[in-house]
């Protein structure tokens, strides 16, 4: 109609999310050792060490990480083997590979995604807190590498 703006679709999280990057390590670059950054970060190429992001986190189809992610949200299209603590939601695409345990308020897994670990959902950081200590003195109680069977 005359006069009347067209509204468009809303951006996919990809998307919304690139508009804001900071930081972006390219195809083929390599980097090795912590990074620590305050706005969101785009990993394209090969990181071996820990991710630290007051932001959100994107990694590409080509992306690695090798090393523990802690980042608001976390988008996962390449290969993590490392721990994620998504304070948000945490998103596993279909390209993406997962090898290690997740913490995150939110989860998305797509079809054809591979997760291998253990996941915790919380509501907050306390709550995670929480989930740990309980699950320490359950390792106390171990013998010979199995949980007794009498608590159950």
């Amino acid at each position: 109609m005359l006069g009347k703006s067209k509204s468009t679709a809303p951006a996919s999280t990809v998307e919304t999310q690139t508009a804001k990057i900071g930081t972006i390590i390219g195809p083929g670059a390599v980097f090795k050792g912590d990074i620590t950054a305050p706005e969101a970060i785009r990993i394209d190429g090969t990181l071996t060490g820990n991710c630290d992001c007051k932001g959100n986190l994107i990694l590409g189809t080509e992306g690695q990480i090798k090393g523990n992610i802690k980042a608001q949200n976390v988008i996962l299209s390449g290969k993590v083997v490392g721990d994620v603590d998504s304070s948000g939601k945490l998103e596993l695409l279909s390209t993406g590979k997962l090898s290690g345990n997740i913490t995150a308020r939110s989860l998305v897994i797509d079809e054809d995604a591979f997760f291998d670990g253990r996941c915790a959902m919380v509501t907050n950081h306390a709550a995670a807190l929480e989930i740990e200590e309980e699950e320490e003195p359950a390792a106390a109680d171990k013998t010979d590498g199995k949980a007794s069977a009498d608590k159950y």
